[in-house]
């Protein structure tokens, strides 16, 4: 079919056709440590970057929602924070003997930051949002942007929205909120609009009507400064940008004016893209309770380890890496990693080193179990597979900067297993 003239307006119809949707985890830090320590639910969490327990220096990582009620707030000083909501003291509420009537509730847990532990629940979500949607753009470590348009339709965005909420609560154990609209700009203030655990979704004929209310600082990528500048322009919300003259806009912020007048009128023709290659791909699946039977885990394991062999085979990636996770009560990540000798495409390979890895944690309670490969490598070379590294005797083996391996080092890089966190 040629690139022929379209029709007027049948191009921009198809635009307002694709569903964005914008999945973004509330306090993700605090819902990490409240997965680590289940007792901290429903209490102020206050996570701080540079922060050591017991001291006062450091920043606000982030403030659980309780915790904010006391004027807590991101990028505040540990000091300041602390003196707005004390540090709890007394019992421990791992303690035998603790009682939550004995402490006064004008006070807060603290926690230092731990990115290994973040990172690790977070790829549990990712690997959510990839099932998901065919399209994923993560942005950061707790949002991303899903294009949704060939897995539903407008009509029951809702239901699907729904969906990806209750399969990360349920699958991972965090909170997200989540928009769905026809731009990226839109599903991002959909997402903050009903914060927390918010579903917010705005359909075509709905965007200007949903936007046209919201105070300009609500808009994407509008901060203080910015919205300050707008208000003295009296421009007040963002029916007031879309109706307004974009040159005074233009003169005042330069392109970037142009980009506000469009984002207020709900243009926005921006594709979700990946960021870049993935570094790794994974699978992982909770049980209801913990399980000590070796079957039903070797069982997951098994069909985790399909799952990722075949996503790696559908992406075209090769992988020098095969990983296991296993949480263990209460909430303690376990991993463990084999590096192979050169990149691979062997689902055979993936399923034996997982259960050997996993052999450690036979006859253990565990929660939830992952499977990971890393060290990905997308070329357009064949793929390999571990007999074509193990057999060739015309090839010698290399390390990643082309010295030939010798057989001591070959043994040890291909045994190799350690602790690395799930990134």
């Amino acid at each position: 079919m040629s690139d022929g003239p379209r029709l007027p307006g049948v191009e921009q119809e198809r635009e307002e056709e694709r569903i964005v949707l914008h999945v973004d985890a509330d306090c993700f830090y605090a819902a990490c440590e409240r997965l680590r320590e289940p007792k901290l639910e429903g209490e102020p969490v206050v996570v701080g970057m540079g922060y050591e327990p017991g001291e006062t220096i450091g920043a606000v990582a982030t403030a659980s929602y309780e915790a904010r009620e006391f004027g807590v707030e991101s990028a505040q000083a540990i000091s300041t924070a602390l003196e707005r909501l004390p540090r709890r003291a007394g019992l421990s509420p791992d303690a035998d003997d603790y009682d939550p009537d004995l402490i006064r509730e004008e006070t807060g847990y603290y926690r230092p930051v731990d990115m290994d532990y973040y990172e690790s629940i977070a790829e549990a979500v990712q690997s959510i949002l990839h099932d998901c949607a065919d399209v994923v753009r993560e942005v950061s470590i707790d949002e991303a942007y899903l294009d949704v348009t060939e897995r539903t339709a407008w009509e029951v965005a809702d239901g699907f929205a729904r969906h990806v909420k209750d399969r990360i609560r349920r699958e991972v154990g965090i909170v997200v909120s989540v928009g769905a609209a026809p731009t990226m700009s839109a599903a991002k203030i959909a997402s903050d609009y009903d914060k927390p655990d918010g579903l917010t979704v705005v359909r075509p004929d709905e965007l200007r009507a949903f936007l046209a209310p919201l105070a300009v600082d609500l808009l994407h990528g509008v901060g203080p400064v910015t919205a300050r500048e707008l208000r003295e322009m009296g421009l007040e919300t963002a029916g007031d940008v879309a109706a307004a003259d974009p040159e005074p806009l233009v003169e005042r912020f330069g392109e970037r004016g142009r980009e506000l007048y469009d984002r207020a009128r709900g243009d926005d023709d921006r594709r979700v893209e990946p960021k870049g290659d993935p570094k790794s791909f994974s699978r992982e699946s909770a049980f209801a309770e913990p399980v000590s039977d070796p079957g039903p885990k070797y069982e997951q394991i098994e069909t985790l380890a399909a799952a990722v062999a075949d996503r790696a085979q559908r992406e075209g990636a090769l992988y020098r890496t095969v990983g296991i996770k296993a949480v263990t009560p209460p909430y303690d990540v376990n991993t463990r990693e084999r590096s192979l000798p050169g990149p691979v495409d062997d689902p055979d390979l993936v399923d034996r080193i997982t259960r050997e890895l996993f052999a450690e944690f036979e006859t253990e309670p565990v929660r939830k179990v992952g499977v990971r490969v890393a060290n990905l490598e997308f070329a357009s070379a064949d793929q390999a597979s571990l007999d074509g590294w193990g057999h060739a005797a015309d090839r010698p083996r290399t390390d990643e900067s082309g010295s030939e391996l010798d057989e001591e080092s070959i043994n040890r890089s291909s045994g190799q297993s350690s602790l690395t966190d799930f990134r």
